[in-house]
């Protein structure tokens, strides 16, 4: 099989100027759509948010019930042992919900395959901003909207950052259609999600080492 080139990609600044290039390794960044694996990892993610908290009483658990309501025979009624029996109101529940947990896990190596998926496919489609670098004079909502309307960015959007910063990550969250999220959680789901893709430099480093096959 022959190698795959490096593709090129412009970086820019804050500002929405042209500040350089990076080569984004093939190995990442030409992986086909692959559509059936995405709809599998989406599937086990928001598997694993559900809360699995329904829960119904049994006949043993229901309060009351202690006193066999009347004798067995002679009543001209049918038998019965106790008023917490499921064929009557207010008895136990019948194979009714218990607490379990929803959470699956697909491959390692799949979920891999599945974010380098998605990350080809937000460059082919245009999708996909590089900037040297994001900083805030302050952690207000007013400059991050200000960065992205400098972006050139007007629809939702996945800022991805390499590591904790307070004053990104506070500032934006008010923002309903932008997330700003850090390389360690990036996910199928989110990128899926957000319309638009920005990524540091620093954080495409890492997320090239975190998913290369």
């Amino acid at each position: 099989m022959a190698e795959q080139r490096p593709i090129t990609a412009t970086v820019f600044s804050q500002g929405r100027a042209e500040v350089g290039t990076v080569e984004l390794p093939a190995t990442v960044f030409a992986e086909p759509l692959r559509r059936a694996l995405l709809a599998d990892v989406v599937r086990m993610q928001t598997a694993s948010r559900r809360a699995g908290s329904a829960a119904t009483k049994e006949k043993g658990e229901v309060r009351g019930g202690g006193k066999k309501p009347w004798k067995q025979k002679g009543t001209g009624r049918a038998r019965a042992g106790s008023i917490r029996s499921p064929l009557w109101p207010g008895g136990g529940t019948t194979f009714g919900p218990h607490p379990r947990d929803y959470g699956y896990a697909i491959p390692k190596r799949a979920r891999k395959t599945a974010l380098r998926s998605m990350l080809a496919q937000k460059l082919r489609e245009e999708r996909l901003t590089i900037v040297d670098r994001i900083e805030l004079p302050e952690t207000k909502t007013k400059h991050f909207v200000d960065l992205l309307r400098g972006l050139g960015i007007d629809d939702s959007v996945l800022i991805v950052i390499p590591d904790a910063d307070h004053r990104l990550e506070l500032a934006g969250r008010n923002l309903p259609r932008v997330k700003v999220l850090r390389v360690a959680g990036l996910n199928v789901y989110d990128l899926l999600r957000y319309h638009h893709l920005v990524l540091t430099q620093a954080a495409l480093q890492a997320i090239t080492e975190r998913v290369a096959a």
